[in-house]
C-alpha cells in the first residue's frame, strides 16, 4: 500500500492475530505504536489472550496510555475464558466505569468456572445499577443455580423483567428444572412457550428421557416432526435413550437408521452407545449389540461404548462376551477404574473366581484405584457428602446404626443381597 492509515494498520494487526501470527502482529504494533489508538491496543489485548498469551495481554493492557471500557472488558473476558476468576474479579473491581458487557463477562465467567453463587451475587449487584440484565445475563445466571430455591428466584426475576416469552431463556429453564428434578415445572415452561425451536423440543425430549418417561419423550419427538422442525444429533440422543429406557427395540432401530437415511445425520459415538444400551437391556439381543460395536467405524469406538456393552453382559450374566471385551476395554482405558470394577463384579457374580482374581491383580499391577462413590444431601442450606466407607462425619456411628436398622432389613426382604452377593466397593 502506498498510503497506510490507522484503519489499515489495525486491520493488519487483527489479521495477524486471527491467523496466529503473533510475532508479526507484535512487530507491526511496535512499528506503528506512535500512531496507535484505543482500538489498536484493545485488538492486541484481545488477540494475545485468544492465542493463549494471557501474561503478554496483561502487559499490553497495563501499558495502555488510556484505557476505555472496551479494553477493560477485553482483559476481563480473557481472564474468564482462561478460568482465572480471581484475576478477573480483581480487575472488575478496579474498573472506573462498568457497562452491561462488563457485568455479563464476570457473571458468565463465574457461571462457567464457579463458584456459581458468585454469579448470582454479581447478578444481584447488577440489579442495583442502571444496567438491565439481558438474555445472556439470565442464561448464565440460570446455569449457575445449584438449588431449586436459586432457580425459582431467577425465574421470578425473569417474569418480573418480562423475559419469560424469550425462547432461549425458556429453553434454559426447561433444562435446569429437569436437572433439578422438577419435571412438572419443566413441562409447564415448555407448554407455555409459544415459539418453540429445535432446542425447545430437544430439551423437553431429553427431560422426559432422563426421568425415565420414554413414551412421553417419543410423543414430544412426534410433535416436533409434525411441526416441521428437523431434529439434530442431540435430539436423537434423547430419543434413542428414551427407546432404551422404554424397551422399544424395533422403534429404536428404525429411529437410529433414520438418522442417516431420513435426515442425513451421521451417527456419532453417543448414538451407537444408545443403540448398544437399547439392545443390551433386552435379553437375547447381546450378540446383536456386539455386532453393532464390531461394525462401527473404529474412530467412534471408545471406552464408554465398550463399558455400555459390558454393563449389558453384567445385567444378563454373559461371561463369554465379557471375556471377549476385556482386553479391548482395558486397552482403551488402562488407568480408569470403571472397566475393572464392571469386570470384577460380573466375574464375582457368576462365581468366576479365577477371572475375578486376574482382574484384581491387573488393577494392583497398574496401580488402579477405584474412586470412592458418594452421595450428598442438603439440609437447611448446608450440603453433606458421604463417601463409601467414610467416617469423617461427627455422627457417623449413629448414621451407620440407623442404616443397619432401617435399610438392611428391607434390602434383604427384596432379595437384593441374595441376587447381588458380590459387589466390588
Amino acid at each position: 500500500m502506498s498510503f497506510r492509515n490507522l484503519y489499515s494498520w489495525n486491520i493488519m494487526i487483527s489479521g495477524y492475530l486471527d491467523n496466529k501470527r503473533v510475532g508479526e502482529a507484535i512487530e507491526l504494533f511496535r512499528v506503528m505504536m506512535p500512531q496507535s489508538n484505543a482500538v489498536t491496543w484493545t485488538s492486541m489485548v484481545t488477540g494475545l489472550a485468544r492465542n493463549g498469551l494471557i501474561k503478554a495481554a496483561r502487559e499490553h493492557f497495563d501499558q495502555m496510555p488510556k484505557k476505555d471500557v472496551a479494553a477493560w472488558n477485553a482483559m476481563i473476558t480473557a481472564y474468564t475464558d482462561d478460568g482465572l476468576m480471581i484475576e478477573a474479579n480483581e480487575l472488575f473491581n478496579l474498573m472506573p466505569e462498568k457497562n452491561a458487557v462488563s457485568w455479563n463477562a464476570v457473571i458468565t465467567g463465574y457461571a462457567r468456572n464457579g463458584p456459581g453463587y458468585e454469579a448470582l451475587k454479581h447478578l444481584a449487584l447488577m440489579l442495583r445499577t442502571c444496567y438491565r440484565p439481558n438474555d445472556i445475563t439470565i442464561t448464565s445466571a440460570l446455569t449457575a443455580c445449584e438449588s431449586m430455591q436459586e432457580l425459582m428466584q431467577v425465574h421470578a426475576l425473569v417474569i418480573l423483567l418480562g423475559f419469560d416469552s424469550e425462547t432461549s431463556i425458556s429453553n434454559a429453564f426447561v433444562t435446569m428444572y429437569s436437572r433439578s428434578g422438577d419435571l412438572g415445572a419443566a413441562e409447564d415452561v415448555f407448554k407455555a412457550l409459544q415459539d418453540k425451536d429445535i432446542v425447545s423440543w430437544t430439551a423437553m425430549t431429553l427431560a422426559y428421557s432422563n426421568h425415565g418417561y420414554g413414551k412421553y419423550a417419543l410423543q414430544v419427538f412426534a410433535c416436533m416432526l409434525r411441526s416441521v422442525t428437523k431434529p439434530n444429533h442431540i435430539t436423537f440422543v434423547g430419543v434413542l435413550s428414551a427407546c432404551s429406557h422404554a424397551g422399544f427395540i424395533e422403534k429404536g432401530r428404525r429411529i437410529f437408521d433414520s438418522m442417516r437415511n431420513g435426515y442425513g445425520l451421521e451417527p456419532k459415538a453417543e448414538h451407537y452407545s444408545c443403540l448398544v444400551d437399547l439392545l443390551g437391556r433386552a435379553a437375547g439381543h447381546i450378540i446383536e449389540a456386539v455386532k453393532v460395536v464390531n461394525g462401527m467405524p473404529p474412530e467412534k469406538k471408545d471406552g464408554a461404548l465398550i463399558g455400555t456393552l459390558l454393563g449389558a453382559c453384567n445385567l444378563h450374566g454373559n461371561v463369554d462376551v465379557a471375556n471377549q471385551l476385556e482386553e479391548k476395554l482395558l486397552e482403551m482405558d488402562p488407568t480408569g477404574s470403571g472397566g475393572y470394577v464392571l469386570l470384577a463384579n460380573l466375574y464375582a457374580g457368576q462365581g468366576k473366581w479365577d477371572d475375578f482374581a486376574r482382574v484384581r491383580k491387573k488393577m494392583k499391577d497398574k496401580q488402579v484405584r477405584k474412586v470412592a462413590g458418594f452421595s450428598q444431601i442438603t439440609v437447611k442450606d448446608k450440603t453433606y457428602a458421604f463417601f463409601v466407607g467414610g467416617n469423617s462425619h461427627p455422627q457417623v456411628k449413629e448414621i451407620y446404626a440407623m442404616l443397619r436398622e432401617t435399610l438392611l432389613p428391607p434390602m434383604k426382604d427384596i432379595a437384593y443381597l441374595h441376587n447381588n452377593p458380590f459387589i466390588l466397593v
